[in-house]
């Protein structure tokens, strides 16, 4: 880690790769130690911390720590750290250990705006990028003193779920490496008054599970989220929306700059021809009002037949349950030749299920005749599945 104020948070993350078993080498710079002392690291991680690389000489270690880790992480990585690195800079065992390692490398950026925003930040950035490197996108927020902007550290527990992901594909995976991809998640609402709505039950999981998986193969993230209460992924710029009009409106704002639309977001079908000004109340003869519901316009099919780029691939969701006209997968079809997208995630919903739900499976319908059956499984291995798909759709 090097040295910024938040490398108090460093602390949680070593703390979630130690519980979850691994086992962990931690290598601050000296001004990192001024943050956070060396007895709080080797406590935590069960080892002794040095920072140079005159501390056990016969073991070298600034060649050795690199060449046996299996995943390296730095958390929080300043300016001058990203700038060390994209210039294969050595004056320390931090940075000897970048230039040895042949595992993957995660970046967890935090400074101030500013220093972010600059020219000099910014090739870096992509330098690294472009050797391989994972380089997570800050986040918004507080930073020191009274500041607000881009350039917080992402929570702790969604950088580990990010180099979890990492960890488990292994060097060579980042296919996304580049691209730019929007995925949009949970559910709409529908105003009636300034109380009530109509919605529906996604939780957003599915979503935040594809905006995670494409963050840690690589790709900048925009992540439309409608009525989610999860934490925002690490490294995803999340737009916060409510209706489906804002939907739409969010979505169509980002189609022209990005390889994939990945829509796992579960918009209402109809909203209220009027919404109410005060609350609707209780007739007094036990009646119940009568609510007349106007068409939402279908977001999947309008990006899909209007495209802004002929080389995009779009993925949309078909959460079916199967009636008297047809299966869920007759269904499934039907819905992807009606909508036009280039894959359909069909899911089947019956009785409830998938809905909030840490598991999914389904069937990716291609429009090019493909069908791929996804057992039940984590709802990440899924959003790796879509994403494989979408890989291989994708113009070089």
């Amino acid at each position: 880690m090097a040295g910024g104020i938040a490398a108090y948070k460093a602390c949680e993350l070593l703390r979630r790769f130690t519980e979850s078993g691994h086992d962990v080498t931690v290598v601050p710079t000296a001004a990192a130690l001024e943050f956070v002392g060396a007895p709080t690291w080797a406590a935590l991680s069960g080892k002794p911390v040095a920072t140079d690389v005159w501390s056990g000489v016969h073991q070298v270690p600034h060649v050795r720590i690199g060449q046996q880790a299996d995943l390296v992480v730095v958390a929080p990585a300043t300016a001058d750290l990203l700038a060390k690195a994209a210039h294969g800079l050595a004056d320390d065992l931090l940075t000897n250990t970048l230039l040895t390692a042949r595992c993957p490398v995660v970046f967890a950026p935090a400074m101030h705006t500013e220093m972010w925003e600059h020219a000099a930040t910014r090739a870096n950035v992509a330098t690294l990028r472009e050797r391989g490197c994972v380089v997570i996108e800050p986040a918004e927020g507080r930073l020191t003193g009274k500041d607000t902007g881009k350039g917080r550290l992402p929570e702790p527990g969604e950088i580990f779920e990010l180099c979890g992901q990492v960890l488990a594909r292994g060097s060579g995976a980042l296919d996304l490496a580049g691209r730019h991809v929007l995925v949009s998640a949970g559910g709409t609402r529908e105003r009636l008054d300034p109380v009530r709505f109509l919605g529906n039950r996604s939780s957003g999981l599915q979503g935040y599970a594809l905006a995670r998986a494409a963050a840690a193969r690589g790709a900048e993230v925009t992540l439309v989220s409608a009525n989610v209460a999860l934490p925002d992924p690490a490294g995803v710029k999340v737009v916060r929306i409510e209706t489906t009009g804002e939907l739409l409106d969010a979505v169509t704002a980002e189609t022209g700059s990005v390889d994939a639309v990945v829509m796992a977001a579960a918009p209402a079908d109809f909203r209220p021809a009027r919404v109410s000004e005060a609350k609707i109340k209780k007739a007094a003869d036990g009646s119940a009002p009568a609510i007349e519901l106007v068409q939402n316009p279908d977001v999947l099919a309008k990006i899909s037949q209007d495209r802004a780029r002929a080389d995009q691939v779009i993925v949309g969701f078909a959460a079916e349950t199967g009636d008297d006209t047809g299966s869920v997968l007759e269904l499934g079809r039907a819905k992807l030749a009606r909508k036009g997208c280039d894959l359909l995630v069909v899911n089947d919903v019956s009785g409830g299920a998938v809905f909030g739900s840490a598991d999914n499976e389904a069937v990716i319908l291609g429009a090019d005749g493909a069908a791929v059956e996804v057992a039940r499984g984590s709802k990440s291995a899924l959003a790796h599945v879509i994403w494989d798909e979408v890989v291989r759709r994708l113009a070089p």
